[in-house]
Formats: C-alpha cells, structure tokens, sequence
C-alpha cells in the first residue's frame, strides 16, 4: 500500500511538471489599445484563441478587463502591462518584462490609435508626434518585437481607416498616419508570406466605442449610420479575414462604396467635399 501511494505521487509529480511546462509554452495573442472599445471586443473574440497579453495606457482598467475576461472565461490566462506607447523607453520596459516571461506569439492586434481631428494650426508640438508614435511608429515597434519572438504561426491585424483612403483636410494627421498603416503592413505582408505569417490591414468607417464618437456618428446623419458598425463586428470580420490570409478589409458594404466609387471624380473635387464636412467637427478626446 505504501509503495503503491508513492508511486502516485511521483506520477502526479511528474504529471504535474508536464502540465507547467505545457503552460510556460503557451502562445500568446497581444492586443494594443486593449481597453478601448475595439480592443475589449478584439480581447473577448481573442478569448478562444490561446492566452492574451493586453497592454494599454490605465494600469487599472487593464487589471478590471482581466478581471471580466477570467470571469467570463475561468481557463483563459491573460497578462496585462500598462505601457505608454508613444514612449520608447516605456515600450523597452514592456518588451523587457515579455522576453524575462519567455512570451511567444501567434497573434498581434494593433489596435491602439489617437483620433484627434481638427485643423492642424490647433495642433501642439506635442500632440503631433504624439499622433504619430501611437498610430503609426508603436504599431511597426510592436509588430517588429513579435515576429522576432513568434510562434509557428503568426497572425498579425492592424486598425487602419476608411479615413486613410483619400487625404483629409481638418484630418489631415490622421489620416496620414492610417495611410502609412496600409501601405506598411502590405508591403510587409509580402516579405513574410512564404513563413507562415498572415497580414490583414482593417480599414473601418465609423465604430460605436466611446460615447463622443457615438454622438459624432448621431451627428453625421445617414452617412454615419451607412458606414458605422460595432466594435465586436469589426473584432469579428477582422479574424476571418487575416484566418484566409486577406491583404486589406473595408468591413460594411457602404464603406467599401465610398472608397472606391467617389475615385471617378478629380481628387480636388473629393477634398473640397471633405474639407466642408470635417471642418465643422472637432475631437481631441485622447
């Protein structure tokens, strides 16, 4: 009898270290802007996916979101880190904090972006280059870290916009940076195609998240209502596309219209039309 007890505890021993080494392997998806309308809804769609890291600027409403996915998902395991990620150092640390886990990755949302609109004399200094790391300079630094620290697989989603399709007046840094985003992430989706690295670039119209940019969408009339969809629409068809490998989506029938169609006038004609739109609207809500 004695021996027989012994016997299962060393079996459950090393049934146990089998378990931690399975667990110390697993893949992570990190989602960007996590806490943000869009990225709870890339967080709970990720959710069957393997493990989550979700980094985003508030410590503390990183640690209330894990708190709701582990509730709602009891075998998910998710990590948080709340970084700033116009700042490299802070970005440094993350990435230090990561490779000490020993973190490997089969997916990256990036979905953090700044969307202040309004004309660009009101911008300050800091407001510029703090558009321009956050939308375009942190999304190329987070995806670098992870392909060099990926799994087998990888499969990268970028948030671009429907508003990087045609110049933007009274949005003009915005939609620069969203451009930029295209025209990067195709251009890399090209040089990992052959390794087993999916690329998706996601070009939405308008996305019920915080309640400005709801009222914004109210404020828009029909145009607003053809093109806006929730955020857990555009979680979903994100998946999808990058799952059958798509270089570009523009989630909504209306959206892909007005991206191409509007292209038979003269591009001035498009601009003068936008610049009497957006002219009237400003945002800086970050």
């Amino acid at each position: 009898m004695i021996l027989i007890v012994a016997v299962y505890k060393e079996e459950k021993i090393w049934y146990n270290k089998i378990i931690m080494m399975d667990t110390s392997k697993r893949c992570y998806t990190m989602i960007s802007g996590a806490t943000g309308g869009l990225g709870r809804a890339f967080a709970d769609a990720c959710a069957g996916r393997g493990a989550l890291f979700l980094t985003g600027r508030s410590e503390e409403k990183l640690l209330r979101l894990r708190q709701e996915l582990t509730e709602k998902y009891p075998d998910l395991k998710v990590d948080t880190y709340a970084c700033d990620l116009s700042d490299e150092a802070a970005r440094e640390a993350m990435f230090g904090y990561i490779q000490k886990k020993g973190y490997r990755f089969n997916g990256l949302m990036n979905v953090a972006g700044i969307d202040t609109q309004k004309a660009f004399i009101k911008y300050t200094q800091h407001k510029i280059v703090q558009q321009c790391r956050v939308n375009f300079e942190s999304a190329l630094s987070l995806t670098h870290f992870v392909l060099e620290n990926r799994a087998d697989d990888l499969e990268i989603v970028t948030i671009s916009s429907l508003s990087g399709v045609y110049p933007m007046p009274y949005f003009a840094e915005y939609s620069a940076t969203k451009c930029a985003l295209t025209s990067f992430f195709s251009s890399l989706r090209l040089e990992w195609k052959k390794m087993r690295v999916r690329i998706t670039v996601v070009e939405p119209g308008g996305i019920y998240t915080r309640p400005d940019i709801c009222e914004n969408i109210k404020g828009q009339g029909l145009w607003g209502r053809l093109s806006a969809k929730k955020p857990e629409y555009i979680a979903k068809k994100s998946l999808a596309a990058v799952k059958r490998n798509k270089r570009l989506i523009r989630p909504g029938f209306w959206n892909k219209f007005i991206a191409v169609v509007p292209r038979i006038l003269p591009l001035r004609v498009r601009m003068r039309f936008i610049a009497a739109r957006w002219s009237k609207i400003e945002k800086d809500a970050f």
